[in-house]
């Protein structure tokens, strides 16, 4: 469908105090189940297109956003979308793409994981000209190993004419009763810029017993009280997990003993509230139901727009709980959309100044400033750091993971030389395609 066509189907937008917003064009790409798009609604945006890979998560996009503006199927498939349709025409590309390749729990293979969408996301911008790029992932993004990679980021989005910075935020600022801290990437073009600021802080005052009592109390469970008591502190991260690894739980073993000590059950979802006659939670800790998630997760109470997000969630107990867990809290894409609006709409001082780029890896900024081979004390004399031989192997060997590095023998010893960004951003050889082709049945 063209986009004017979508955008003429589009409902009216009203802001969280329910006053009427001209009409800013949100484009998703791995959408999931919405979290962000929900946010990003309350926030001002109306969605001309949301592109998601998973069939359930689709399926619940379509029953809130509508039929027009949802895509199903992989991202990057040209078949699928099209994007050079929404040239010009977006106000806001954003998305949560796959995080295997950051996650500490993983390998943290970055721009060598067959998964990694992040790079294909930042050309997406090249070709949509959106006026603000929001990407977000987990907090492994923000270690010293993926300093590199995010430099070429910051890189590659001032060459398409964007500023750009990260931030790391943590969903327990944003009155989410939960740590789940994400990596946030805004670019807005320079003449926005200046009136933007990240969203200041808002520590929540809930716990998991004060957001779930009234919940764990809906079957008549006599120890609700009690149970709130013991739930005295916000969530640990919620994990949905994926295709590859089992049902409904809260989490691998550490998160699963975390939840232990709030009295609850992580070894699987419930179906309902404890009944009345359920034993005391120190006996026997009660299990969280998927709706409880989704409260911990952001969703709130109180909203008749998130009540009916939740009641248009599509699949069975396993699929809607991988959904809400693995969404971006709507309260957080709701405060990163203002911000963003409010920069759109150069509202402020626009005092705003360039992000400092002083931050990131010093070797990179060597080699990729260089056509030249450069043996490793030339590097180290540049870049300025002082390293020892195992230290200097392993920083190359990082960016090895994330970069090709030409080696050539000189008098002097090894040289070194940067070229080509490992990941992928749409070649039609990368090792991607093979990957979606053989694995598509446990991809989510």
């Amino acid at each position: 469908m063209a986009l004017r066509q979508a955008c003429g189907q589009m409902r009216v937008v009203r802001n969280r105090d329910g006053i009427i917003v001209r009409h800013l064009k949100a484009l998703e790409i791995c959408a999931g189940a919405g979290g962000q798009a929900l946010g990003l609604e309350q926030a001002g945006f109306s969605h001309a297109l949301a592109v998601e890979l998973d069939s359930w998560a689709a399926k619940t996009l379509r029953a809130n956003l509508g039929d027009e503006v949802v895509r199903e199927g992989d991202v990057a498939d040209r078949s699928v979308w099209d994007p050079a349709e929404y040239a010009d025409q977006i106000d806001l590309v954003a998305g949560g793409v796959p995080c295997p390749p950051f996650s500490i729990a993983g390998r943290q293979r970055g721009a060598n994981d067959e998964r990694d969408l992040f790079a294909w996301a930042v050309e997406l911008a090249g070709v949509v000209h959106p006026r603000a790029l929001l990407l977000e992932n987990v907090r492994g993004l923000s270690a010293p190993r993926f300093a590199a990679y995010r430099q070429h980021v910051l890189d590659r989005l001032e060459q398409l004419g964007y500023v750009a910075d990260w931030r790391l935020l943590q969903a327990s600022d944003f009155d989410v009763p939960q740590l789940r801290p994400r990596f946030v990437l805004v670019a807005l073009r320079p003449e926005d810029w200046p009136f933007f600021s990240w969203p200041a802080p808002q520590p929540t005052a809930e716990t998991v017993g004060s957001a779930l009592k009234e919940q764990m109390s809906a079957g008549g469970w006599r120890h609700a009280e009690e149970w709130g008591r013991l739930a005295n502190r916000i969530a640990p991260t919620i994990v949905g997990g994926s295709k590859k690894h089992g049902g409904a739980d809260l989490g691998p073993t550490r998160a699963k003993a975390a939840w232990r000590e709030l009295s609850v059950d992580g070894l699987g979802l419930a179906d309902a509230p404890p009944g009345a006659d359920a034993l005391p939670p120190a006996v026997k800790a009660p299990r969280l139901t998927v709706e409880m998630v989704a409260r911990l997760q952001g969703w709130e109470e109180n909203d008749p727009r998130h009540q009916e997000w939740l009641a248009n969630l599509a699949g069975g107990k396993t699929a809607r709980y991988r959904q809400i867990g693995n969404a971006f809290p709507p309260p957080v894409a709701r405060a990163v959309g203002q911000a963003i609006i409010s920069a759109l709409q150069h509202k402020g001082e626009g005092l705003s100044v360039a992000p400092r780029q002083d931050l990131h890896d010093g070797i990179y900024r060597v080699l990729s400033n260089s056509k030249r081979f450069l043996t490793s004390e030339r590097i180290l004399a540049l870049a300025g750091e002082r390293l020892d031989r195992e230290g200097f192997e392993k920083r190359m060997a990082h960016l090895a993971e994330d970069f090709v590095i030409e080696v050539r023998k000189t008098q002097s010893g090894p040289a070194y030389r940067i070229s080509d960004f490992k990941a992928f951003t749409g070649q039609a050889g990368h090792a991607r395609h093979e990957y979606l082709r053989s694995s598509r049945s446990r991809v989510s």
